[in-house]
């Protein structure tokens, strides 16, 4: 009688959270980091101890920033150069992470692979590459139902390992718990750790580029496209040295990385911001950048204003439902001084959705002025259950978004700014398809053969560096360049 009283207590509590009321206009209200408070939520848990999340939310108020309001500005400067067409952004990294899989290879294998497609990109589109993980706070998930029901029991739907326990499926796990945005922080500060010391003592050198290609992607035709391209900058490097061009400068021997995720659990993203000392400004130092997904961009709502008066750069998911009338609605209450790179729009559409949608919503866009950064995400869009019942996605229909996405900026006249994907770099099997090592439905490379993700499938590393190679034959397509010769 207790446990069937807590599951309805907490049921009924997670089912009204998604009651949604018209909410007032928010673009020239007066914004503080708690006046998101004052508007309707949408995917914000709720916490059975409110004093029990006060505390927590006053201990995490007081912790270290995990990002610094001058890295945030550096990044703005190098967005507003993608802004500009003058240079390309990669975002990769875990669909969500989480407590159990953390590790420091873990970590630095993702690390790696983005180095890796960041150099393909770079060498093959002739721009510099911006690289921004999925990492270091990328917890929380939207859901589309507030609750989930298992052989007749119905309890609140699992959003994230700061939030709550997908295992085991009983009430107490699936309760919302504050203490949980602690652990996830304390990993965060532990990732970035690891991250800085990557980029920045010496892993990532160039002269190390071989070093960076995993295992079991060595002996495949991705991996020999790769030892092939990294053996043409390797000469490059040896002709700037015979020249005299010194190269043990931080340009070569450091990269910058960046850290973003959806801005989703607002109590940890209202106690992680801070006033920048210098500026008198405000920046949410959990994340360098952080976007706001399909389902909580709304305007008036509370992710809305909560990320309107943030001075981090912010990202939008965009799809097929998004009218021209939405987006120039969201850069002008994000970016009302029009600044490069301020609002990144990253389209989420499938490849149909962005030959039909999307041209209208860059015509407007670029008829207006407004300034936009335009990602592709080709993952959200098309996700599946497959026969066997894995929840997954197409590498073929993944790619076929990409090629739209450059097809269509291409004729409008815009720069397709860069890529979002969710990938890792593990050799898993949850994405169907690849061009090599096939991930097939059942048997040697089936689904259910490495399918290790806490939420959304994944692209391996392999097939995330085949798509780095397809990224960049789209990019020498727009500039006129020939095709790689690998």
């Amino acid at each position: 009688m207790r446990l069937s009283s807590t599951i309805f207590a907490l049921t009924a509590a997670a089912a009204s959270a998604m009651v949604l009321q018209q909410p007032g206009k928010t673009k020239t209200a007066p914004w503080t980091p708690a006046s998101w408070r004052t508007k309707e939520s949408k995917q914000i848990p709720v916490y059975p101890d409110q004093e029990a999340l006060n505390d927590t939310e006053e201990r995490l108020s007081k912790c270290a920033p995990l990002v610094f309001a001058g890295e945030v500005r550096n990044l703005q400067d190098q967005l507003s150069k993608a802004c500009m067409g003058n240079s390309f952004v990669l975002f990769g990294g875990d669909c969500a992470e989480s407590f159990s899989e953390f590790s420091v290879d873990h970590v630095r294998d993702t690390f790696r692979v983005i180095l890796q497609m960041a150099l393909v990109l770079t060498y093959g589109g002739s721009q510099p590459v911006i690289k921004i993980g999925r990492m270091a706070g990328q917890f929380a998930k939207p859901r589309s139902s507030p609750t989930e029901t298992i052989d007749g029991v119905t309890l609140p739907s699992y959003q994230g390992d700061n939030i709550n326990r997908e295992h085991p499926f009983t009430a107490e796990a699936r309760q919302a718990d504050p203490e949980r945005m602690v652990k996830a922080y304390d990993q965060c500060a532990q990732t970035l750790n690891i991250l800085r010391a990557f980029s920045a003592g010496g892993y990532a050198n160039l002269n190390r580029l071989h070093q960076w290609t995993l295992e079991f992607v060595e002996q495949t035709p991705a991996g020999s496209r790769y030892r092939k391209l990294a053996n043409k900058v390797e000469e490059t490097l040896r002709f700037m040295s015979a020249v005299g061009i010194k190269l043990d400068g931080p340009e070569l021997s450091s990269v910058d990385f960046y850290t973003a995720h959806e801005c989703l659990l607002l109590p940890y993203e209202e106690a992680m911001t801070r006033k920048d000392s210098t500026s008198g400004k405000f920046y949410d130092t959990s994340a360098h950048l952080l976007w706001v997904g399909e389902r909580t961009r709304q305007p008036g709502f509370a992710h809305f204003e909560f990320v309107r008066g943030l001075e981090n750069p912010l990202g939008v998911k965009i799809s097929d439902k998004a009218s021209p009338e939405d987006v120039l609605e969201i850069l002008d209450t994000f970016n009302p001084k029009n600044i490069p790179g301020r609002v990144t729009l990253i389209t989420r559409m499938t490849a149909e959705g962005i030959r039909t949608s999307l041209p209208p919503i860059l015509k407007a866009v670029k008829e207006s002025g407004k300034h936009a950064l335009w990602v592709c995400d080709p993952v959200h869009g098309n996700g599946f259950q497959a026969e066997n019942g894995f929840k997954t996605r197409s590498f073929d229909a993944i790619r076929a978004e990409i090629e739209a996405f450059f097809d269509v900026h291409r004729e409008m006249g815009t720069h397709p700014g860069g890529i979002h994907l969710e990938m890792t770099g593990k050799d898993v099997t949850e994405c169907l398809g690849g061009d090599n090592n096939e991930v097939t439905l059942d048997g040697e490379r089936g689904l259910a053969t490495k399918y290790e993700t806490h939420c959304d499938p994944r692209l391996n590393a392999m097939q995330s560096l085949e798509l780095a190679f397809c990224v960049a034959e789209k990019m020498r397509e727009i500039q006129g360049f020939p095709e790689l010769e690998l």
